[in-house]
């Protein structure tokens, strides 16, 4: 059994390679990577590493001879080649070496998301399911990473808006989607869709959990929309910037991200890293 990563160089991709070294053999990894010579300083010995460009079909038909299960890792948006046309080369590629499986991160609740963010994925889950190979999707909530300002800004006793209201956010560690997606990978019996994500929470829960970690004092005030883009631009955040960082205000408090699943706890074999202690772990990678 051959089992392909591809995007392998990224942080999810170098996180997942390294936890399914534990799983199976490394001699059975195969690590898809644009960039080789970096893919051979950063990943594990024993992992055969292949070159496959998103925006290079042949590439990917050739990385992918021989890889009965592939985790498909979705592209970095605002490219010069649209997203959509890049996973569809993914998808053509793997159709075209009989790929038997794919397990592809999504986007929570993507079969009802209405978000912009959610847009690519929706039509490369369809063009998975119209390719006929077997499938999961792994629909990643958010990643508590993704909110490293607020938990500097609190850290150091700085006062923050936000705009999502009482919206709340399934938080969880990158590295946790990533070891959930190589056990998934590795499984020998699988879903065709889960959920991730952790507990979720609000903007006032992450905000007590920053204190509560750091003792320092602070308030993160909910705002509209319309003055919390106006904060960032005042801030000197560019227009273009400012619209995205606020939709994804708009995503947060509509509850998109809000994922009421044990998926993620029941793959991990073990609850997800409590809000406390998570802040705590990217606190000391931050800092």
């Amino acid at each position: 059994m051959k089992y392909a990563v591809t995007a392998a160089t990224g942080h999810l991709g170098q996180t997942i390679i390294k936890t399914l070294t534990q799983l199976v053999s490394p001699s059975d990894i195969i690590a898809i990577a644009r960039n080789t010579d970096k893919a051979h300083q950063v990943l594990p010995a024993g992992v055969e590493i292949r070159q496959g460009d998103y925006t290079d079909i042949d590439s990917l038909k050739t990385a992918f001879t021989g890889v009965d299960r592939l985790l498909f890792i979705s592209s970095i948006p605002g490219t010069a080649v649209p997203r959509q046309t890049q996973h569809a080369n993914v998808v053509e590629a793997a159709k075209a070496a009989d790929v038997r499986y794919i397990a592809y991160t999504s986007f929570a609740k993507a079969d009802t998301a209405k978000s912009p963010l959610s847009t690519d994925h929706v039509a490369t889950e369809k063009m998975i399911v119209d390719s006929g190979i077997a499938h999961s999707f792994l629909r990643n909530a958010w990643y508590l990473e993704n909110e490293a300002n607020y938990l500097t800004a609190g850290a150091a006793g700085k006062d923050m808006l936000y705009a999502a209201g009482d919206g709340r956010v399934s938080y969880a560690l990158e590295r946790e989607y990533a070891e959930a997606g190589a056990k998934v990978l590795a499984a020998t019996s699988t879903k065709a869709i889960y959920e991730f994500g952790g507990q979720p929470t609000s903007f006032q829960d992450l905000a007590q959990a920053i204190h509560q970690v750091t003792g320092k004092a602070f308030t993160f005030t909910n705002v509209s929309t319309a003055d919390y883009k106006q904060s960032l631009i005042d801030n000197g955040v560019n227009v273009q910037l400012a619209d995205v960082l606020t939709s994804m205000q708009n995503l947060m408090g509509s509850g998109e991200l809000d994922v009421s699943s044990s998926d993620l706890a029941d793959v991990l074999g073990h609850p997800v890293t409590p809000l406390n202690e998570a802040v705590k772990e990217v606190l000391s990678k931050l800092q």
